[in-house]
């Protein structure tokens, strides 16, 4: 049972903790492991007093690999981390896994091994642009992974457009059909985002109307002054830089984490 499964009326808010470049990456340097695991306890702890419902640890490696597989030295950094950070906060605090830009069955090991709930995936399905050369989906891997390890209990957040993922073929592909094709592969919701808010309202709107019980997550944009309305019909949000006083990968701000929290639980 994912922590979808019972959701309600509830939305999520999920901060999400920003590393830096860990061991089995280009840009590491010797210290910066301990540097971001002191950062991610902190950040969990932020979130947590702050009354956030959980966090998604996330690579900042800086220069990615395109395709699902990360270094060893690299999955076990994380999982360091993230087993830390269970540790530093509550049993009914969400935690999340996600090694970046797509490596999403390193990600699942890591979940599993340190009893993280859920992961976020780029391109679970179809194919994506990224910096770092072409992303391709690769479910038929993942979904039989998934059961080798026995983690279909571990969610996925499936993005189906936003940041990370825009796919090939832009709108010829109708966003409803691009969250189902991620729910027949696994995802336990969709992720999208878009800058304009009309835009992303609308979007959460067309695959509420296909879906009405697939929880949608909003991926970014979402701020002290518009989160009210862009949360009306979504299930949750993955929230960074408002947290980090709008400067990207610095230190959570347990203050601003209230005040969001509070306008959320506001919703009606």
């Amino acid at each position: 049972m994912s922590i979808f499964s019972n959701l309600g009326n509830q939305k999520l808010v999920l901060g999400l903790i920003h590393l830096i470049p860990l061991p089995g990456t280009p840009l590491y340097k010797e210290g910066d492991l301990e540097i971001a695991l002191d950062k991610a306890i902190k950040d969990a702890q932020a979130l947590y007093r702050g009354g956030a419902d959980g966090c998604l640890v996330q690579t900042v490696d800086r220069i990615y690999p395109s395709g699902d597989d990360a270094d060893y030295a690299r999955v076990s950094s994380m999982a360091i981390i993230t087993h830390e950070v269970r540790k530093a906060t509550s049993p009914d605090f969400l935690v999340g896994a996600q090694i970046m830009w797509n490596c999403i069955t390193p990600s699942l090991g890591v979940a599993k091994a340190t009893g993280a709930q859920f992961t976020r995936c780029t391109a679970l399905t179809g194919t994506t642009v990224s910096p770092f050369g072409l992303i391709d989906a690769n479910p038929h891997k993942v979904g039989m992974y998934r059961r080798q390890i026995g983690a279909q209990d571990i969610a996925m957040i499936a993005e189906i457009h936003g940041y990370h993922f825009k796919g090939l073929g832009g709108d010829d592909i109708p966003l409803p059909m691009r969250a189902r094709m991620a729910i027949n592969a696994g995802a336990d919701a969709v992720e999208i985002m878009d800058a304009d808010e009309e835009t992303n309202n609308r979007m959460v709107h067309d695959i509420k109307k296909v879906f009405p019980d697939i929880p949608v997550i909003l991926g970014g944009k979402t701020d002290l002054e518009n989160v009210t309305r862009r949360m009306k019909e979504a299930n949750g949000a993955l929230v960074g830089s408002v947290f980090e006083k709008g400067q990207w990968g610095r230190n959570v701000n347990e203050e601003i984490v209230k005040e969001y929290v509070a306008l959320v639980r506001s919703i009606e």
